[in-house]
């Protein structure tokens, strides 16, 4: 039972990041000069991970899957959030 409360909290962590970061990209880094460079999602995702894992490592119900998640949601939020920043404005506001 524990471990299918540990995959609803990982999944919503996921989802949770994915979608704050795609929008957090699209609205406030738009203009930089940062959403240029190809790696970007990659090196956010990792840095997700690093940050998550002492966090859930402390935590008594989730674990590294959830750091993995997170990671993976960050990841591909910023790399969605970049190719939404190269075509028109999307319906992404609060």
């Amino acid at each position: 039972m524990l471990g299918l409360i540990a995959a609803g909290i990982a999944g919503a962590a996921g989802i949770y990041s994915h979608v704050k970061a795609r929008g957090f990209v699209a609205r406030r880094l738009r203009y930089t000069s940062i959403v240029e460079r190809p790696l970007l999602g990659v090196w956010a995702g990792v840095g997700a991970v690093v940050v998550a894992a002492p966090v859930v490592a402390v935590l008594p119900i989730v674990g590294a899957g959830t750091a993995l998640a997170l990671g993976a949601g960050v990841g591909t939020g910023v790399a969605l959030g970049v190719q939404d920043t190269r075509g028109p404005t999307k319906f992404l506001e609060d």
